[in-house]
């Protein structure tokens, strides 16, 4: 029997580190049933859940971030992070002697450095995998051992500059997964009417304060709207959001406004949706792109090295979204910027087809052909 294709995957602490791996792994199936497959994560991060949830296989180790502050708290904590990465070295390179892999991918995260770093040193073919526009400090860390460098923004090469020859533009593999879903009536199952204009709003799985706000704010005004809004405010935040329109407007529910805690099926909504109103992290963009999908994008300020609005820019830079700034956020600028898309089929679909120039439906492919190449 020939042998198996055996592959690490690693990345951590956020969906838009693990689901890019998760996406890869399940292209690769398709495509070659001889793989086998390790995840490397943390316990504490969401990868521990999410991947154990798969048939993927998963082991942890232990690892830490460092923090910037200057005091004794600050001080003490980066000590006991230098300590728990010396002992992640010693376990990843264990670990990773352990499965022999004949390639490692990381996709970003803490974890990854300890497992990327020790499979260059044992000679293993790695790539390591930049979602946003700027490279996460793990990455940057990352990029003088790896043998290739995979981006899912034209931009992020410049974060790249001394090692620009192990750079490939390949994009996201969620892009390609999303790409290959089928419609499934899944406005119709909401309640929505398929043939009306629809557009949706949504902060991601946790929601957006800034953004659930602005949506009450404006609730009487979208009410007498032509089209339809889907607004997603995220479980946690469901019951919260209910009760203000409750005390606001006593009778809350119209006819064009359909309200749901959180969608399980956000590729199949997309599929069938007009705009989207949303933050603009580096997995929705993928998305947004590949489907080739009009845009308003209201960048999340509490992120590292504000990447939200470089990678918003890379889009509204192409005419392919809008952006308002958080800080700029009102009623008026809101309903102005939806209305100017939904009221006007033409301006949307000529952002939808800048949208898609800059989309990968292929990134997975593109990422195994590199990897390929490697092995």
């Amino acid at each position: 029997m020939k042998k198996p294709l055996k592959i690490i995957l690693s990345g951590g602490g956020t969906g838009g580190h693990i689901y890019p791996a998760l996406a890869l792994a399940d292209r690769l199936k398709e495509i070659n049933a001889n793989v086998e497959f390790l995840y490397i994560g943390t316990e504490r991060g969401l990868e521990s859940k999410v991947v154990r949830d798969t048939e993927i296989p998963f082991k942890s180790i232990k690892v830490e971030g460092f923090v910037r502050k200057l005091n004794k708290d600050g001080f003490l904590y980066n000590m006991k992070s230098v300590y728990y990465f010396i002992n992640s070295l010693r376990k990843a390179r264990k670990i990773i002697k352990e499965f022999q892999p004949d390639i490692v991918i990381g996709t970003g995260g803490y974890v990854c450095a300890p497992v990327l770093y020790q499979a260059a040193k044992l000679q293993i073919p790695t790539i390591i995998h930049e979602q946003n526009s700027v490279a996460g400090i793990t990455n940057k860390f990352l990029a003088r051992y790896v043998d290739k460098i995979a981006i899912c923004f034209e931009e992020a090469a410049d974060e790249f500059k001394k090692y620009i020859s192990k750079v490939v533009y390949t994009g996201n593999p969620r892009a390609q997964e999303v790409a290959n879903v089928k419609a499934d009536n899944a406005l119709s199952d909401l309640g929505l009417d398929p043939n009306k204009t629809s557009v949706i709003i949504f902060g991601g799985s946790r929601g957006a304060y800034e953004i659930n706000q602005a949506f009450i704010k404006s609730y009487e005004i979208l009410a007498k709207k032509p089209y339809q809004i889907l607004f997603v405010p995220g479980s946690a935040n469901y019951s919260s959001i209910i009760n203000q329109l409750a005390d606001l407007y006593g009778d809350y529910e119209k006819d064009n406004i359909f309200i749901e805690a959180y969608i399980d099926r956000m590729p199949q909504v997309f599929k069938e949706i007009d705009l989207v109103v949303s933050r603009s992290g580096a997995t929705t963009l993928a998305e947004l792109t590949a489907l080739g999908l009009p845009s308003i994008l209201i960048p999340s300020p509490n992120v590292t090295e504000d990447h939200q609005t470089k990678n918003a820019r890379s889009l509204v830079n192409h005419n392919a979204a809008v952006m308002i700034q958080e800080s700029d956020l009102t009623v008026d600028l809101f309903v102005e910027q939806i209305d100017s898309l939904m009221m006007n089929e033409t301006a949307r679909l000529e952002m939808a087809n800048e949208a898609k120039k800059l989309g990968r439906p292929n990134a997975s492919d593109d990422i195994i052909k590199l990897m390929l190449s490697l092995i």
